[in-house]
């Protein structure tokens, strides 16, 4: 037998009266207190205020002509590079929030074989780094756009777009031609490989996960989109540019001179490096254009390598497309930026 329901007389009752009132049930006693999370932006803010406090025995400890060098050139790779990776990650949290998904279905070509050139010219108007690049080609397969075209775009956008080319241009200011190449060479890999995905591509590779329920104001949105484009692109920026400086000092001169001396393995040694290392495309020409042992070729395949194909990318893309895609298109994406690349680089430079 169930109690009696309590049934109130609301004729007297206030407007709001009728919402459940019940108490919520108390929180563990070491559960955390709401509004006090520590996220990863206070842990950088702590770790920022320690290098501060402790700024001179740092210092002290940085006296050696070797790690002088290695600082010297991480904080000249950080300088140049952070202005390009915090501006690009504010214009595309304002793409990825304020302009409406379905705008770029509408804007491609209804012909599979026309739409993939399409998408990968459409990266220009991207001015983000690969990051972002992934769950926006996520998001163009679920309106209908082709995957052939959403892929062509994924590659094209970290490459091509007006952020990374002008800081290629800055990066190498005696090589115009460097940022010719790069352009060229990105968007000839990335309309290849959505052909080559039209051609061979299986739908079933493809898996996209269920998209979460998005609550919340666009301005929340777009705070929390700039909040994790510079914590993840921002790390691997130091962390490139950490490697970067640790290659210049410890790896012995000679080694690098005979290394650089043979091209074919400068070539593929700079193609393993931009996998390895993981760096944002808006920051990655600071760190080739410090490769000076290096020819322009190299770096170049470097520079067309890494915004489409690294470790943080294949995580990204095994996550949003599935573990079937991601062990073919990233291997394939990777031969045909080696081949490519090094073509335009004997041709243009």
């Amino acid at each position: 037998m169930t109690a009696p329901e309590d049934v109130t007389d609301r004729r007297d009752a206030a407007p709001g009266d009728d919402i459940d009132r019940t108490p919520a049930p108390p929180a563990p006693p070491d559960a955390p207190a709401p509004g006090r999370r520590i996220g990863s932006v206070e842990i950088l803010a702590g770790l920022l205020v320690l290098l501060v406090v402790f700024r001179n025995p740092l210092a002290a400890l940085v006296s050696a002509p070797r790690l002088q060098t290695w600082t010297t050139v991480f904080v000249s790779v950080l300088v140049q590079a952070v202005p390009f990776l915090v501006f690009g990650v504010v214009l595309s949290a304002v793409i990825a929030v304020f302009v409406p998904r379905s705008f770029w279905a509408k804007a491609l070509p209804k012909h599979p074989a026309l739409a993939v050139p399409a998408a990968g010219l459409a990266g220009v108007v991207l001015p983000g780094c690969e990051c972002g690049s992934v769950p926006i080609a996520g998001s163009l397969i679920r309106r209908g756009v082709t995957p052939a075209a959403a892929l062509a775009f994924l590659l094209s956008a970290p490459a091509i777009n007006p952020i990374v080319l002008t800081a290629t241009a800055v990066a190498f200011p005696g090589n115009p031609e460097m940022v010719v190449a790069r352009g060229v060479a990105s968007l000839i890999v990335a309309v290849a490989m959505g052909w080559l995905w039209l051609r061979l591509g299986k739908a079933e590779w493809i898996k996209l996960p269920a998209r979460p329920h998005e609550d919340g104001s666009r301005l929340k949105a777009f705070v929390a989109a700039c909040r994790h484009d510079v914590m993840h692109a921002g790390g691997f920026l130091v962390l490139g540019a950490a490697a970067a400086a640790t290659i210049n000092v410890v790896v012995p001169e000679s080694w690098l001179q005979t290394l650089a001396g043979n091209e074919v393995l400068s070539i593929i040694a700079l193609a393993v490096l931009a996998v390895l290392l993981s760096i944002c495309s808006e920051a990655d020409a600071f760190v080739a254009a410090s490769l000076s042992q290096f020819s322009l070729t190299s770096r170049l395949v470097f520079l067309v390598v890494g915004p489409m194909v690294d470790l943080k990318l294949i995580a990204m893309q095994t996550g949003v497309f599935g573990r079937r895609f991601s062990v073919r298109f990233a291997p394939a994406t990777f031969a045909a930026a080696i081949l490519v690349g090094t073509g335009i680089g004997a041709v243009l430079l």
